[in-house]
């Protein structure tokens, strides 16, 4: 085996590692759940590359802002809290049973309420 040329050397990925598993996507997935897998790949990778308390704090502060700032802007940063835990348990859906889905419709309904709210001025 020849050694790498200048440049072709491999570079190890900053961050974390990928979880073990043996598939990425849902296997028998139908054709909704299969495009919104694919198209979240790459943002699912970026975001797992992040520092872990990063994700949590961005959200976290979009939340308190969405509650402490009034109306629209307010009600925006909620539906970006809201949208981004669909997403996840969208994503996740498959792999929970009842009580690991209850939570989270919870608080997709619970946030999406506050975003209602805010929108409308309260």
């Amino acid at each position: 085996m020849a050694p790498p040329e200048h440049g072709d050397e491999q570079r190890p990925v900053p961050g974390r590692p990928l979880p073990d598993g043996d598939e990425f996507y849902t296997p028998g997935a139908g054709p909704l759940r299969a495009a919104v897998e694919r198209r979240s790949a790459v943002p699912l990778v970026w975001l797992h590359q992040l520092p872990r308390w990063l994700p949590p704090l961005v959200l976290g502060a979009l939340f308190i802002a969405g509650l402490m700032a009034p109306g629209l802007v307010g009600g925006l940063c909620l539906l970006v809290v809201a949208v981004f835990f669909s997403w996840l348990a969208f994503l996740t859906w498959p792999s929970l049973d009842r009580r690991q889905r209850v939570p989270r419709v919870i608080m997709v309904v619970v946030v999406l309420v506050l975003t209602v709210a805010r929108f409308l001025g309260f």
